[in-house]
């Protein structure tokens, strides 16, 4: 007996899809080709999912019940028994950081024949890519868009979770279209065919490394944490799904750990660190806090799992930088909050470097003590969500308790392994001499919020360079000159790697940081 089928349909996409009884809007929304965001990937934890039902609202099902009345709802939970028509919110063009710093040195430009080169930032959130002259090696195109995968989870926890579970090839696929997609949208920009493309080159994660190259992230996921592959390769361009030069290649860098990945040595590219000799500590903020420590005679690396929260996923009203996200947090003359909006419209949420002003503004008013509690006695803004004191930007959008949490978890992991790194190389946190923060949350968080809350050692403060999209800069060394792609393997080879979860004294460093006054070394 054939099992009964039913429309879903996403009027604002124009797609329609046939399910069967029980399948989730979600699963229906990502069977329609669309990308949702679903940063638990749909295990119904996050509630960042949500969808406006428009018809047909009777003929869905939640697990835990009837559906409630609630304008928005998880369409991970939302079950099909009918026909229904579902449209999810949008809140605009999500801010992406193209732009970065390259201080490594460069070869001579060389002429020729025409012909166009791409390199590719595979971030966990947003992808990056760039269009060069094959001649003379100077960008002549740019495209960015939100990394399609997040439909499957936020973090690279979650999405090796949903290829353990499912099989790597849907996380593959999407990626590959995508980039796909976009050196179509490259060469359109330039003006250039697709058959000209001869190079591309391309870094991320050793999560993003392995989905993209179609290698099972499974070992990524348990102790010892190892990659199934970390060496660097050179692909046809066919393989991977890109339609450029029929003798086209890929270059993929290589990775340094489990947790430390191609992005990481793209950086090092970036930083010219094969000729640095200050002390210096570079971060690279995102859904994952990769940071190497030391020089050009000797560097050390480690990774913590710092991210979620600074990029929204995990906070309550946690959001992107796109219209409508509170992006930064500051205090009047007269004492008051005040707050700017990307797009100038309602707060409708708020992004990380939104976040991170925030709890350092009532960190420094009082408003939270130092182990992150709220006082009471606070502001008329405090409110209450779920029963617990919470700061209200407006009548909807607010900082909770749990948030606050979040922030303390991200900054304890940070801050542990600065200290950790330091231990390794034998020096003190005073000793470094520049910081270079990378990738998009460092390039717009405030220096003097980091280091309020000891994200960042206060010490450091005046040492802090931003780089910006520093691993898409070493992506584009890396396809543009021979030797800077063979070097990312000699540096990647020579990063001493620190696992701190095998460290004993992690766990202890980690929870003396949870506190917002903790002490730090000179």
């Amino acid at each position: 007996m054939d099992e009964q089928r039913y429309c879903v349909t996403f009027p604002e996409d124009a797609v329609s899809i046939s399910v069967t009884a029980g399948t989730t809007v979600l699963a229906a929304a990502i069977a329609a080709g669309l990308k949702p965001d679903a940063p638990c990937g749909g295990r119904g934890t996050c509630g960042k999912c949500l969808v406006r039902i428009t018809a047909g609202r009777d003929h869905l099902t939640m697990a835990g019940g009837p559906v409630p009345g609630d304008e928005l709802l998880p369409a991970c939970q939302l079950m099909v028994g009918g026909d229904v028509s579902a449209v999810f919110p949008r809140h605009g063009e999500n801010r992406i950081l193209t732009g970065g710093i390259s201080m490594a040195d460069t070869a001579a430009a060389a002429d020729g024949e025409f012909f166009a080169m791409a390199a590719f930032d595979v971030g966990t959130t947003s992808l990056v890519g760039y269009l060069l002259d094959g001649r003379t090696g100077g960008q002549l195109a740019v495209d960015s868009r939100l990394n399609p995968q997040t439909q499957f989870g936020a973090d690279v926890v979650a999405r090796g979770s949903y290829a353990m579970e499912h099989g790597v090839e849907p996380l593959t696929a999407a990626i590959r279209e995508a980039l796909n997609e976009m050196l179509g949208n490259l060469c359109h920009t330039a003006k250039c065919r697709r058959e000209d493309v001869r190079l591309i080159s391309a870094v991320g994660n050793t999560c993003m490394h392995h989905l993209l190259l179609g290698y099972s992230p499974a070992p990524l996921m348990v102790a010892p944490y190892m990659p199934q592959h970390r060496a660097a390769e050179v692909r046809p361009g066919k393989e991977l799904g890109f339609h450029m030069a029929p003798d086209g290649r890929v270059r993929i860098l290589p990775c340094i750990a489990g947790f430390v990945g191609a992005d990481t040595v793209g950086c090092l590219l970036a930083c010219g660190w094969d000729h640095r000799d200050p002390l210096t500590l570079m971060i690279d903020i995102g859904t994952n806090g990769e940071m190497v420590l030391g020089n050009r005679r000797r560097s050390v690396t480690c990774s913590t799992a710092a991210g979620p929260a600074f990029e929204g996923a995990k906070i309550r009203f946690g959001m992107r930088g796109a219209d409508g996200a509170i992006d930064h947090v500051f205090t009047g003359a007269d004492g008051s909050i005040g707050y700017s909006v990307v797009g100038g419209g309602e707060a409708l949420g708020i992004c990380g470097s939104g976040l991170l002003d925030a709890v350092a503004v009532l960190l420094e008013l009082g408003v939270v003590d130092e182990t992150g509690r709220f006082d009471p006695d606070g502001p008329a803004a405090l409110g209450l969500a779920d029963g617990k004191p919470a700061y209200y930007f407006n009548d909807t959008v607010c900082l909770t308790q749990s948030d606050i949490r979040e922030v303390q978890l991200a900054k304890a992991a940070i801050a542990a392994g600065i200290r950790l790194l330091c231990d390794r190389l034998g020096v003190a946190i005073g000793d470094i001499e520049q910081v270079l923060i990378a990738g998009a949350f460092g390039n717009y968080m405030s220096p003097d919020s980091a280091c309020t809350i000891g994200l960042l050692p206060k010490i450091l403060r005046e040492k802090i360079i931003p780089v910006g999209n520093a691993a898409g800069e070493g992506a584009k060394l890396a396809v543009r000159e021979d030797f800077q792609f063979e070097l990312a393997s000699r540096l990647a080879s020579e990063v001493e790697f620190l696992e701190l979860a095998n460290d004993p004294r992690f766990q202890d460093i980690f929870v003396d940081e949870l506190s917002f006054d903790s002490e730090e070394e000179e």
